[in-house]
């Protein structure tokens, strides 16, 4: 892929779509300054002196709403993303020709064509659109007006396949669609000929996009930083997304999901295609014989459970998937059943950033998709989320109707009032452990029964949203044999008060950095004797600010590996300033246990994936059984000093 060309690209998109988007709320009278008021009448409604049919009232009615408790800017940088995500993943599809109509909506096939093929093939489609109102639209030269209708109903098809991504379009975001979809200088047009098919060959393209797209917000934040400007929880995401290099995934993946699979069943032939794959040093008998101990042979790997906690737009699980088909299909599973099973059973991923967990998530349906079409037919339920607030949720109120007995009701308020601002902490929230699958059955009821009275209405309205919150609880206070992420790095300094203070209370041993903060919460998140893999900031390993969290590890960890890579890690995404390290630790303490630590510290971005294989930057050290009694800088690392 052309990553020149994707950076471009998702520059420029990112501020036309905002333009034009902005353009387009103008059109109802919406602006920074304020927002007209909507009129109903008999059969149509009124704004900003427009009449406009009665269907446009919902959607007009949730724009004004999101407006006015979101603000302007906040609600025209959604949009904006929203429909991104939405172009990009229709570009894929069309590219790998996984559209259930087979016809490109945003491109052609003909060389040379300026239209894309669903303005002169839609009547071989089975898109919810009236064919005859196209038709018509298209003798009376209205091509632009045609192409939105069967964008639209494009969108709306997908809905039934992906709907986190593709919401029902009554939604506003179909009135804020921009104009001028067709013109030579759109959008659509850039997206269809100046990013050729190559460059979707490989569904990582959706991560490299994303990244691009939040760079110039990116920059922005930083510049607020050097003013001393804390970042808020809805710049969070910007200020703290990077992507992860692939070799990089490799590593992590390989080395504990890999690794525990190759530990429970040796015999497996995986081994070779694992590139990355660290063999264990060589262990002392009386290791050896703890390790064996703790070996599973029965392991299943429908058991399995992954968890990426900063899962952003799904790199990490989306070379997970490759892996776990690979074991599945070793051990003669179904071939068409397999993406269900690590879909379902298999994969987890959790992000504060609504957009980024709808391209994870469109990240591992393309994965399955390329294994079968079934996958479409019967979407399975992915559980990749994106945390969410319970600002607006009434709790008590909720509580009350939920709980059947004061006990139910105190634990269902502490639940929802978890998730308060949530926005701001993402996975490092720990909901207390309840017994969540009987609140979702009671909600189920609730729902079913439909007796609300005048009271209760808007309560039974938030029924859905409260389901949602208690499922995000529970794969917030589950537990996974892997845990493996590149979690978001931020200082002390840049916290705002409220994050600040939630980590010094909750994570005082961690509290200098986000990136440390999540070391220790993903060491909660790993089962006992799981493995859990990272790559963060190489200054935990030193500095005096993290002593207290090296012992607290240490104690009750043993290291499988580390490589440690030092400055120029991220080159190829421009501007990277962290020094980093990367590591696969096992939630068990294994003292005296020989770790493989790989020093790739003087390389730049490219030699360090080729020089991750030469035997002279190996080194074998033993783990210390006793960290407290060692001063903490010279202990385990000092191969790198």
């Amino acid at each position: 892929m052309n990553k020149r060309a994707l950076k471009e690209f998702a520059v420029y998109a990112r501020n036309e779509l905002r333009n034009q988007i902005s353009l387009r709320a103008q059109a109802f009278g919406i602006t920074p300054e304020g927002s007209p008021a909507l009129v109903t009448g008999a059969d149509y409604i009124e704004i900003n002196g427009k009449k406009l049919p009665l269907s446009y009232k919902n959607g007009l009615q949730k724009l004004l709403k999101e407006m006015e408790t979101k603000g302007y800017d906040q609600v025209i940088e959604e949009v904006a993303y929203t429909w991104f995500n939405r172009l990009i993943a229709i570009r894929f599809m069309e590219v790998h020709n996984y559209l259930p109509s087979k016809i490109r909506v945003l491109s052609s096939e003909t060389k040379g064509k300026v239209d894309p093929d669903i303005l002169t093939d839609y009547q071989y489609t089975d898109l919810p659109v009236d064919k005859e109102e196209i038709a018509s639209l298209l003798q009376q030269g209205k091509r632009e007006e045609a192409y939105r209708k069967l964008l639209i109903a494009q969108c709306n098809e997908l809905h039934e396949i992906m709907p986190f991504l593709f919401e029902k379009l009554a939604d506003y975001t179909e009135l804020l669609l921009p104009e001028s979809l067709l013109h030579a200088d759109s959008l659509i047009n850039k997206l269809g000929k100046e990013l050729g098919d190559e460059n979707f060959e490989h569904v990582e393209v959706i991560g490299w996009l994303y990244q691009y797209y939040i760079s110039e917000k990116k920059d922005e934040v930083f510049a607020g930083l050097k003013k001393n400007k804390k970042i808020t929880k809805e710049n969070i995401p910007a200020a703290t997304q990077m992507f992860t290099p692939h070799w990089i995934v490799r590593y992590m993946v390989e080395n504990s999901l890999g690794h525990m699979w190759l530990e429970s069943h040796p015999e497996s032939n995986l081994k070779a295609e694992m590139k990355y794959y660290v063999e264990p040093a060589e262990q002392e008998l009386e290791v050896q014989a703890k390790l064996e101990e703790l070996r599973n042979p029965n392991l299943s790997p429908e058991d399995i459970t992954v968890l990426d906690p900063a899962c952003g737009s799904g790199h990490i699980l989306v070379y997970a998937f490759d892996l776990l088909y690979k074991i599945y299909e070793e051990r003669g599973y179904p071939v068409r059943e397999i993406p269900f099973l690590i879909l379902e059973k298999n994969l987890y991923g959790i992000d504060i950033d609504d957009r980024a967990a709808q391209l994870a998530a469109f990240a591992l349906m393309m994965k399955a998709r390329e294994k079968t079409k079934k996958v479409f037919r019967h979407p399975p339920a992915l559980n990749v989320i994106s945390i969410q607030e319970s600002n607006d949720i009434l709790i008590d109120q909720a509580a009350e109707l939920i709980g059947e007995n004061e006990t139910e009701v105190a634990e269902i308020k502490r639940l929802l009032q978890t998730f308060i601002d949530a926005k701001n902490y993402g996975s490092i929230l720990q909901p207390e452990k309840v017994d969540f699958d009987k609140y979702l059955r009671k909600i189920e009821q609730l729902q079913q029964s439909g007796e609300h009275t005048l009271e209760t209405f808007e309560v039974y309205e938030q029924l859905d949203k409260i389901k949602q919150l208690i499922k995000q609880a529970k794969l917030l206070a589950s537990q996974y044999d892997v845990v493996v992420t590149n979690p978001p790095y931020m200082g002390a300094k840049g916290m705002n008060t409220k994050l600040s203070d939630y980590v010094k209370k909750n994570y005082s041993d961690s509290k200098a950095d986000l990136f440390a903060v999540f070391m220790e919460r993903c060491s909660s998140f790993t089962k006992v004797n799981g493995f859990h893999a990272e790559i963060n900031q190489q200054s935990w390993m030193f500095l005096g600010i993290y002593e207290n969290i090296r012992k607290k590890l240490l104690s009750n960890i043993s290291i499988q590996s580390m490589v440690h890579l030092g400055p120029r890690t991220f080159e190829e995404i421009g501007g990277e300033v962290v020094q980093s390290t990367s590591f696969v630790i096992r939630n068990r303490s294994l003292p005296s246990y020989k770790t493989t630590f790989i020093r790739l510290t003087s390389y730049g971005s490219e030699e360090k994936k080729q020089m991750f294989f030469n035997i002279k930057n190996r080194y074998i050290v033993t783990h210390i059984s006793h960290p407290n009694k060692v001063k903490t800088k010279d202990f385990l690392f000092s191969f790198s000093e």
